[in-house]
């Protein structure tokens, strides 16, 4: 019997010490970064396991008990500090605990608006007085180029959010960071999609993504918009959707859409043209990226607006059509009252 107790005690000491040099190691092996700059918010109230979840879902941890345990060890979990942080270089675990519980947070911040174009996007950036220029002079295939970025056009491909950084970055730098985390979050949102999409790459889902991101601003819509327009794709049908011939037709669009451009034929007219556009139409933000892959269940193949930011639903001509009549006359007398 003593025997036996000896022999736990002794694995008991072993598995410590190995649990041990784990953590000194981890704690002291320095942290891939996702992308440098590697720029990340930590909400207020976030509880450490939340964050080290965060930390692994961009690509920070590998796994994110080591760093919880770190935490602990060192008293620090309840420590956290809200904010928005920068690492511009390679970081240990524990320096990392000590950064984010000392407040180290960053000073200057850009925002890239979902529903965005890339020309929007650059005008911002040329105009914000924190970051330097590098990009200023170049064509949006230059741009590309000196990114590194094999696709031939820019729209779509940054993600909108909030990016903070140290006074003086390129502007090169940001919109790396942009695109490197959309094609993370694509890629992550590929690999769990639903099946039997119509899609055949990642890059056909997001210009899906932009669509959606540009017919409604109401996130609770945003799958059953994705799924009418899924639903025409598989049934051939056009997808007639005005914020793609808006696209198409630039800096001609005066703000009002006009029978002569529906019919007018480029390749970002879905009126006259099977099938999706070349290229996104702007910048989707994560909501509708989800939309485009996990679209709603639904046997809708039209929708309109009712003018409060909301649509109806069909599922035929006929009724689409009933409440085009309904809605639109119920506009008329908003206007008029």
């Amino acid at each position: 019997m003593m025997t036996v107790i000896k022999r736990v005690v002794t694995l008991l000491i072993l598995l410590s010490m190995l649990a041990a040099g784990w953590i000194f190691y981890f704690a002291n092996t320095p942290l891939h970064l996702p992308q440098s700059p590697y720029e990340f918010s930590l909400k207020q109230g976030s509880s450490l396991r939340t964050i080290a979840r965060q930390f692994r879902a961009e690509g920070l941890l590998q796994e994110p008990w080591s760093f919880t345990v770190l935490a602990r060890i060192f008293g620090k979990a309840g420590e956290i500090k809200a904010g928005n942080y920068l690492l511009d270089k390679e970081i240990t675990p524990l320096q990392l605990i000590f950064k984010i519980t000392r407040g180290d947070v960053s000073q200057s911040g850009i925002v890239f608006i979902e529903g965005w174009n890339f020309k929007q996007m650059r005008k911002l950036l040329n105009e914000h007085p924190a970051i330097k220029h590098d990009s200023a002079q170049l064509s949006d295939s230059d741009l590309l180029n000196q990114l590194g970025i094999q696709e031939n056009n820019a729209e779509g491909l940054f993600f909108p959010d909030t990016y903070y950084f140290s006074n003086g970055m390129s502007d090169l730098s940001l919109l790396k960071r942009a695109h490197q985390i959309m094609t993370h979050r694509l890629d992550e949102a590929w690999k769990g999609r639903s099946p039997d999409l119509p899609y055949s790459t990642p890059y056909e889902a997001l210009i899906m993504a932009s669509i959606v991101e540009k017919e409604t601003g109401r996130a609770s819509e945003r799958p059953t918009i994705a799924g009418v327009f899924i639903n025409r794709l598989r049934i051939g049908m056009r997808l007639q959707t005005d914020p793609t011939v808006i696209y198409g037709l630039g800096e001609s669009y005066d703000g009002n859409l006009h029978k002569r451009d529906l019919i007018a034929d480029n390749a970002y007219n879905t009126y006259t043209r099977a099938g999706l556009p070349p290229t996104p139409i702007a910048m989707p933000g994560w909501a509708s990226i989800q939309a485009a892959l996990h679209p709603a269940a639904t046997s809708a193949l039209y929708f309109v607006g009712k003018g409060d930011g909301t649509h109806q639903f069909s599922r035929n001509l006929q009724e689409h059509n009933q409440a085009v009549a309904r809605y639109q006359k119920t506009q008329f007398r908003n206007k008029i009252n």
